[in-house]
């Protein structure tokens, strides 16, 4: 079995969904974990089911456009990071003639810019280590496109 034995992974958006997974699988693999999610509640639920079953986490409330302060997070909780996953996402469904720019660009300032600006404030202490990963969830919408998601990807027309 692949172990993250004294791994430290920052997991964007892992308060729910993909991230929580991503979160509780690396932690049950020895990994010790940022929980990153803007909904406390929700980053603070992940972190006691990480630690109840015998894991170490912490959690972060910053948004991915603050990749630094997340990454510092990491950085003065475990010393290190060795594992980023963009995974942060939100979604404004609306069809293209009836989204407002506002809906356009949250978007964008958190998938792309946040990717961006998460695995700049990482990539350091990654190089400095000689070793890093880092993964980018995405999702179907952006590859095919579906109704109401022109944010996401070209508008379908059905």
């Amino acid at each position: 079995m692949l172990r993250f034995d004294g791994r430290v992974a920052i997991v964007t958006g892992a308060g729910g969904g993909l991230g929580r997974e991503y979160a509780l699988l690396l932690a049950s693999r020895g990994c010790m974990l940022v929980v990153n999610d803007l909904d406390s509640g929700a980053a603070n639920r992940v972190v006691s089911e990480i630690k109840e079953a015998g894991g170490r986490a912490v959690a972060n409330y910053n948004s991915v456009e603050d990749g630094e302060q997340v990454v510092k997070t990491a950085i003065d909780n475990f010393g290190r990071v060795d594992i980023l996953i963009n995974n942060a996402g939100n979604l404004r469904d609306k069809s293209l003639l009836k989204m407002g720019d506002e809906d356009w660009d949250i978007i964008n300032r958190v998938h792309l810019r946040g990717s961006f600006l998460m695995s700049r404030a990482a990539w350091p202490y990654m190089r400095d280590k000689s070793y890093g990963r880092i993964i980018m969830t995405a999702s179907s919408a952006g590859l095919y496109g579906n109704f109401g998601q022109s944010n996401y990807a070209p508008p379908r027309w059905d």
